[in-house]
């Protein structure tokens, strides 16, 4: 794990690990019940990236903003959605947080600051910016941060925003996922860089590379961000190296990555290294993460028994909420 220059406490570290958890708990039940057949459409679970998620959120406040991807489930649970509203969403129900129109890739929370997923590459990046924007001409000291691929970065909406969010100094983080894989892309065949984070110098801005494995690195690289940001400095650009565990989609077979290569991923697993690290550190003991681990199993039966109950939306709201 990463040296802790900033202070993390006790119940930080504690709910951090729960979180992502939460989040690895979530999505290994969103494939049971996708091939159970009661999710349908396309789903694209986080499962391997939980640090990225929970250390970039933990250093934001609850009014913060955060847009999020297709590969979204992971981003809402560590800012703090409700895992029953987001569950009913994924089976079509009128109690998911799109009354069950949006389903697993345009979840959003208005009341915690996540302004949707979005299944578009790279389709977070300007209403981020535009957050951000909104956050500097009220004063409001809000920070808004961007998660996208490494498939996104080559997008040219990452260019243009960046050059305008650095140019008027805007509160966002341009936190860049490089789970190593645009669909079945690989990162060496699809980026002109070996180094993400050196494109910031083109957009006069600071570039960092952190392990996305590493929860408390993760955390403490947008923690500087976040603090640079509110102070009036601009934006930063984070390119995390991380690895997605599951294939792009349920039912991706694939035949781009040897099984080799995800077994040794899987050995550098986020949440088992850093569960290794509290107790190592006297943060808690198997006792108390056993409490943790049930208490998560608890909330995700019931986030589950929620959705499956709850009614389908009625055909005459069909056409409500709908504005495109």
């Amino acid at each position: 794990m990463a040296v802790k220059t900033l202070a993390v406490s006790r119940p930080t570290m504690l709910e951090m690990y729960d979180r992502m958890l939460t989040i690895r708990l979530f999505e290994t039940r969103v494939i049971e019940l996708f091939r159970e057949g009661v999710i349908r459409g396309s789903t694209h679970t986080y499962i391997g990236m939980e640090a990225d998620a929970v250390g970039a959120c933990t250093a934001l406040r609850s009014d913060d903003y955060i847009t999020s991807t297709h590969r979204g489930h992971g981003h809402c649970i560590a800012k703090g959605g409700d895992v029953r509203m987001m569950m009913a969403e994924l089976l079509g129900k009128s109690t998911g947080y799109c009354k069950g129109k949006g389903g697993s890739m345009h979840i959003a929370d208005l009341d915690v600051g996540i302004l949707g997923a979005n299944g578009i590459v790279g389709g977070g990046i300007g209403i981020a910016t535009g957050a951000g924007l909104s956050s500097k001409m009220r004063n409001s000291q809000q920070v808004a941060v961007c998660f996208f691929g490494e498939g996104g970065i080559n997008q040219g909406a990452f260019h243009e925003n960046a050059n305008l969010a650095s140019l008027w100094k805007l509160p966002v983080i341009y936190f860049c996922e490089n789970n190593q894989y645009a669909m079945s892309t690989s990162f060496q065949n699809s980026t002109s860089t070996s180094d993400i984070a050196e494109r910031a110098v083109s957009f006069n801005m600071p570039g960092v590379n952190v392990d996305g494995m590493d929860v408390l690195a993760v955390f403490e690289a947008t923690e500087r961000a976040v603090e640079r940001a509110r102070a009036g400095g601009g934006p930063t650009l984070i390119a995390s190296t991380t690895y997605r565990f599951e294939g792009h989609n349920i039912g991706d077979s694939q035949p781009y990555r040897a099984k080799n290569e995800i077994e040794d991923w899987k050995k550098r697993d986020s949440i088992a290294k850093f569960r290794d690290y509290l107790v190592d550190e006297g943060v808690a003991n198997q006792a108390d993460l056993e409490k943790i681990q049930t208490a998560v199993e608890l909330r995700i039966d019931e986030a589950v028994e929620f959705a499956r109950i709850s009614p389908e939306p009625e055909i005459s709201s069909l056409e409500e909420d709908i504005y495109a």
